[in-house]
This record gives structure tokens, C-alpha cells and sequence, in this order.
């Protein structure tokens, strides 16, 4: 339409070119990103693209009716959410069995090939160390993002998720020649890159907030913002690399669906291969091992698929992995570096812990600067020195470790380290008793136990009091309102609300706690005073009293009452007590200060004692004499293990918290950990939740 033409134009007539060139301008920009993040193959410059951007912006402001969802002008929405809401998944998004060395990867090919007969094709893919993506397209729109959550469920992130620049908006038509109809659910991992995490902890540091551990944990709290804006700004990126269900395209293959993948318009990692022989899989974990320190984004491992569908859906799943997929674990990544110091900390139970203090390196994906050296034995059996050369891994991937140090590099006169006499926190004596590896501080004033103490107070496994976090706590004793638990339920939704948090606010005014916070918190106080009195004993924090030894003592004497007055010996003589445990628990009740805060708590409404037990009235005892484990999350019922547990005694049982020989079934939901391997290792029967279920629901044991 020429000027004049413009000129003389109705207003419909004007409308119907915009939406034709905002059309033309979406087609466009929509090409280029698919060049840029699923190809790597820009065709025009930044710039470029950024003055097609504001293009398509100024037609969507005068034409505000042209505005859809799925627009590249609409990645970054306004809305703030209180929650995520939870989305149900099209499929279960089940966890990976994992090789923890080449041989055991050798091994599962060998059960791969003795299931179906021969040995299949391999599809091999680098593990990405992220956060799991489900993302869900009708006719080829995305519609909804969800987290992995517990396989079943996961949270609804879709507003973040948009502001993801390499996750298309609506997919490729071209994607095999075909237009998607329906809706799929594509599932892959979200990452940040190496540099945008240092970059981020840079910011981070420079603003005086903790950095993130790794990257995996950056992109999950990323992916979890309320505010999409914060999102976008965290640079996160995606590997496409699933469907829920195949049948909504037409691929037959794993290798093939990658394929699909990337023409829909998604970023698919290019470092893939397809294997037909065990050697070949074998190989091409050991190529990516030795790269992984040069690529662009962390990985953890190799990630081996049988290729083909049907064969997959032939050997189908166990109870938390498929059988025909399984992850090959990286030996964890080992650098070395200097031992600058050893200090100590002061635990809730006050045990003195060294900590190796080192000059920072990176390891596994994120910056190691301190390492636990456990107790003073291990310290001298690792002969590890202030001024050492020290090899740093992490266990797991996960947690900081000092192996040893590189003795050719230990500077003249290094010292052999000794535990200091005096706690470094109130400068109390330091105690050590005989046949114990742990170094205490005896005093009960002692500012670090404090601090502890109240934080594990109000702890899930213990009184469960949501929202009293460290912070708060830290900020009720520097000003004096808590010193002790009891100290806890004196404090009114009005006071709380006035609480001084430290830090002014742009106008310089401090901040308070406020009213919705304070009255979220005063109610779950009130909430804690009916916890049952097992809770109460862990709570206390007495030495040697853990959350399983604390249920069965009360199962003996269920009042704190009896608890005062029983004897030494009669407390020894509780199953899974002991003369130690005894011990600790007979001196811990009569030490006058601590009898003086248990006072103070029943006086402000905690519970000391537990109701007459119903719970298991009426109910068979087909149980009795079982001892069941339960590990990983239950899915179906949504129970507790805690809730559970409780469900199994009514019916006569024990429940255990480690698996042994006497263990009669482990009950293993999503993402049992090693309480499930140790059961496979000693043949202890394994339940799924559904056996569980059909316990509760029949009353009948189940057949050993």
C-alpha cells in the first residue's frame, strides 16, 4: 500500500495490512531464532534482529488486537503468581538406573541383550546437569511448562518458561513435513550455561547475597522465580530430548525423534550417537569424559537408550526406571589445590568439626572453597596440613571433599593440626570422652549451639514450624526475644510482626517482618503445641536421640511425666535405646535448666504427653512381628512416610529407618535412594506403593 494509498485507507483496510506484515514479521523471527538456537547458524546480525523485534512491538502497540500468545512479543509476561500451581503430567516422567563405572554399564548391555535376544541399537546422549522440563503444545502452540516434580506432578512454570529464548513458542511446520495436531507433552532438561553462573555469582557476590552452588541449582531457583522478568534476565537455556507419548508423531526411533526435535524449532544437543555394539557405547563415554571440562554447560554423564520404541515399550519399566535407558555416572571430578587454614565449627550438640578452608576452585561445575575434615582422627589419618597442596573432589558430585594432600608439594615446617582446648565460639573448655572420636563444648551459653538448637526446634522432622527460618530466628536473638525453644511461644502475631529484620528499605526506614508473615508464623506455633511427643524429644536436641529412637522410647513411656521418673535401667531396656542412648537421655532430663524449659512449654500449651493410642483400635494385627523400611516419595497415596509409618504400626508393625537382615519388606516409592540398593544387596523383598496400598486396604501381610 502505497502513502496515498495509506492516506485514503479505512480503518479495516489498515488493520488487514498490519496483521499481513505482523504475520510476515512473526514467520521471520521465528526462522532466525530457530537458526540461531536449534542450528547455531545466524543468517543475520543482532542487530538485525533486534530491529525486526521492534518492528513487530510498535504494530502490536497500535493494533493491540493482533497481540497472540504465541508472539515473540509476549516471552515475558506482567503477572506475579503467589504459587506455582501443580500440573499433572501426560506420562509419568520416570527417574534413570545408574552405571556408577564402565563395568556395570557393560553389564546392564548384557541384561539388555539377554531380555530381548540379541543386542539393539544404542542411542548414546550427554547427561545435562539441569532442572527437567515438561512442555506441552496444542496444534502446535505451547500451552503449559511444568517442572518434573515428583514424576506424576510437577509445578506450572509456564510463564518463566517463555522467557526462554531457544524454547519455540509454536512449532516448526516443517517439522518432518507435517503440522502437529493435538497436543503433545516434549520433555528436556533446562540449564544455564558455565558463563551466565559465574556471571550471576559475580553479581551476586558484588551485591553481598549468597552465590548459587552450581549450576543446576541456579537454573532451578531461575526456573522457580515469581517474577518472569527475573527469569529472562538468568539466561537459561534447553536440550529437547523426549515425548511423552511417540504416537503424536510419526518417528520410530529415539535417534529419529532427536531429528524431529530440532525441525520443530527445539535446541538438541548435537553431541549424539547412535551405537550397535557395546564397545561403541563404551567409547563414546570415554571421548565425552575427557571433554567435559571444555564444553559450554556442565554434564554429569552419558545417558544410553535402546533406540528403538517398540523395543522399549517391550521391555517397558520397573517400579521407579525403565529398563531399557540407564545413566553413566562420571567418577567424581578431582582437583587440587591450597589448604589455606583449618577452623572449627560448633554444632547443635556442640561438636567441634574442622573445616578445611581452601583457595577456591572449581569443581564439578561450582566453586569449592570449604571442605568438612570431620573430626581430629580424620584430619591425622589424612595428614592434611595448613599450607598442603590437597586434592579436592565431590562426592557424589555433590558435597566438597578433601582426599588427601600432594606430600612432594608440603612446605617446610608444616605442623601436624591439633584441636583447639577451647570452644572457638564462648571460649568454654573443650571435652573428650574416651572411646569417642568428637571434641564438645560443655556450655550450655554457648552462642553457636544456641542457634542450632532453636533452628533444629522448629525443623520438619521435629515441631514442623513452616516459615521460622534461620533468618528470623538469628534476628530473635540478637534483639533479645528468644534465647531458649520455650522462648518461642511467648512471642504474639503482633510482635513478630514488628520485628526489626536488619535492613532499610530505599527510603531508608527499616524493614519489619510485617502482619501477613507474623500472622502465618503465630499460627503455626499454636499448630506445633499438638505434635506428638515424639517430635518433643527430638526437638530437644539430646544427644544421641534421633527422630526413630525418640518414637520408640515414647511408645514406652508416653508422657514426659514417665519419662522424669523412669531409672537409667529401665530406660536401657527400650528396644534400640541402649545403655548410651540411656545414658544421655537420664542425664539430659535431670539437668535443672533444661527440666526448667521443658516446664516452661507445657506451661504455654505444648503437648508432653501423648493421647491414648486408638489409632490402631479395631484393626487386625497382620503385621505383628514385620519390620518394614520406607524410602522415596509416595506418589499415588499422597501419604507421608511419616503417615505411613503410623498406618503399618496400627497393624501391628515395626518400621525402621535402616534396612538390615531382620528387615522383613522395604517399601521403595519415587526416587528411593540407598535404602532400596541396600535391599536389592541383602535380598530384602521390595514393595512398590501399590503393594503398600494393598496392605492397608486388605489388612492381609503381604507373601514373603
Amino acid at each position: 500500500m502505497s502513502d496515498q494509498e495509506k492516506l485514503f485507507a479505512t480503518d479495516e483496510e489498515r488493520l488487514e495490512e498490519a496483521r499481513g506484515r505482523a504475520e510476515a514479521l512473526r514467520r521471520e523471527i521465528e526462522h532466525h531464532t530457530y537458526l540461531y538456537y536449534a542450528l547455531d547458524k545466524p543468517e543475520i546480525s543482532d542487530a538485525a534482529f533486534d530491529s525486526l523485534m521492534r518492528e513487530l512491538r510498535q504494530l502490536e502497540a497500535e493494533h493491540p488486537q493482533l497481540i497472540t500468545a504465541a508472539s515473540p512479543t509476549q516471552r515475558v509476561g506482567g503477572y506475579v503468581g503467589e504459587q506455582f500451581a501443580p500440573v499433572a503430567h501426560a506420562q509419568r516422567m520416570y527417574s534413570l538406573d545408574n552405571a556408577m563405572d564402565l563395568e556395570e554399564l557393560a553389564a546392564w548391555m548384557g541384561r539388555v541383550e539377554d531380555d530381548l535376544g540379541f543386542l539393539p541399537e544404542f542411542d548414546c546422549e550427554l547427561k545435562i546437569d539441569g532442572s527437567s522440563i515438561a512442555l506441552t503444545y496444542d496444534d502446535g502452540v505451547l500451552v503449559r511448562a511444568a517442572t518434573r516434580g515428583d514424576g506424576t506432578t510437577g509445578e506450572d512454570v509456564t510463564a518463566n518458561m517463555r522467557t526462554v529464548r531457544d524454547v519455540p513458542l509454536r512449532l516448526r511446520q516443517q517439522a518432518m513435513g507435517s503440522v502437529v495436531a493435538g497436543s503433545i507433552e516434549l520433555r528436556g532438561e533446562v540449564y544455564m550455561p558455565k558463563a551466565s553462573f559465574e556471571k550471576l555469582n559475580s553479581i551476586a557476590e558484588a551485591n553481598g547475597r549468597a552465590p548459587f552452588a552450581n549450576p543446576r541449582n541456579a537454573a532451578a531457583g531461575s526456573l522457580r522465580q515469581k517474577d518472569p522478568a527475573v527469569t529472562e534476565k538468568r539466561d537459561l537455556a534447553t536440550f529437547l530430548y523426549a515425548i511423552a507419548d511417540e504416537a503424536g508423531v510419526a518417528v520410530e526411533g529415539q535417534f529419529q525423534l532427536l531429528e524431529w526435535l530440532r525441525e520443530a524449532g527445539f535446541h538438541v544437543n548435537p553431541d549424539v550417537t547412535r551405537a550397535s555394539s557395546a564397545n561403541e557405547v563404551l567409547e563414546f563415554c570415554q571421548k565425552v569424559q575427557e571433554k567435559r571440562g571444555s564444553l559450554p554447560y556442565e554434564i554429569d554423564g552419558v545417558v544410553v537408550k535402546v533406540n528403538d520404541f517398540a523395543l522399549q515399550r517391550r521391555m517397558g519399566f520397573t517400579a521407579r526406571a525403565p529398563r531399557w535407558a540407564i545413566a553413566y555416572k562420571f567418577p567424581p571430578e578431582e582437583k587440587t589445590t591450597l589448604l589455606r587454614d583449618i577452623t572449627v565449627q560448633v554444632g547443635r550438640t556442640g561438636v567441634l568439626t574442622p573445616v578445611a578452608e581452601l583457595e577456591p576452585v572449581l569443581v564439578a561445575g561450582s566453586t569449592v572453597a570449604r571442605a568438612t575434615l570431620h573430626n581430629l582422627d580424620e584430619v591425622h589419618r589424612k595428614d592434611v596440613r595448613v599450607g598442603d597442596t590437597v586434592i579436592v573432589r565431590k562426592a557424589g558430585d555433590v558435597i566438597p571433599e578433601v582426599l588427601g594432600p600432594v606430600a612432594s608439594l608440603r612446605p617446610e615446617g608444616a605442623q601436624e593440626w591439633q584441636m583447639p582446648r577451647t570452644c572457638p565460639s564462648c571460649g568454654a573448655p573443650v571435652i573428650h570422652e574416651e572411646g569417642e572420636v568428637a571434641y564438645r563444648c560443655i556450655s550450655l551459653e554457648c552462642p553457636a549451639q544456641q542457634l542450632e538448637r532453636l533452628a533444629h526446634w522448629v525443623s520438619r522432622g521435629a515441631m514442623d514450624i513452616d516459615g521460622m527460618g534461620d533468618e528470623i530466628i538469628g534476628r530473635l536473638v540478637e534483639t533479645g526475644r528468644v534465647s531458649d525453644v520455650a522462648d518461642f511461644y511467648s512471642l504474639s502475631a503482633d510482635e513478630l510482626a514488628l520485628l526489626d529484620m536488619g535492613r532499610l528499605s530505599k527510603d531508608g526506614k527499616a524493614i519489619c517482618l510485617g502482619k501477613k508473615t507474623a500472622d502465618k508464623l503465630a499460627l503455626a506455633l499454636e499448630a506445633s503445641k499438638g505434635r506428638p511427643l515424639a517430635r518433643v524429644l527430638f526437638g530437644l536436641g539430646i544427644r544421641h536421640v534421633g527422630k526413630t529412637t525418640a518414637e520408640q522410647i515414647t511408645a514406652t513411656f508416653p508422657s514426659m511425666e514417665a519419662l522424669s521418673v523412669a531409672s537409667e535401667e529401665e530406660l536401657a531396656q527400650v528396644e534400640g535405646v541402649g545403655p548410651k542412648v540411656a545414658r544421655s537421655l537420664y542425664l539430659f532430663l535431670r539437668t535443672p535448666a533444661n527440666g526448667e524449659v521443658i516446664e516452661r512449654l507445657e506451661k504455654a500449651g505444648v503437648s508432653m504427653a501423648d493421647a491414648a493410642d486408638g489409632a490402631g483400635e479395631g484393626l487386625p494385627q497382620c503385621l505383628a512381628g514385620l519390620t518394614f523400611v520406607l524410602t522415596g516419595s509416595l506418589v499415588e497415596s499422597g501419604m507421608t512416610r511419616d503417615e505411613a509409618g503410623e498406618a503399618l504400626k496400627a497393624r501391628g508393625a515395626k518400621v525402621s529407618g535402616s534396612v538390615s537382615k531382620k528387615t522383613s519388606f522395604v517399601v521403595a516409592g519415587e526416587a528411593a535412594g540407598s535404602k532400596y540398593d541396600k535391599a536389592v544387596a541383602l535380598g530384602v523383598p521390595v514393595l512398590d506403593e501399590a503393594a503398600l496400598l494393598r496392605i492397608l486396604e486388605t489388612n492381609e501381610a503381604p507373601a514373603v
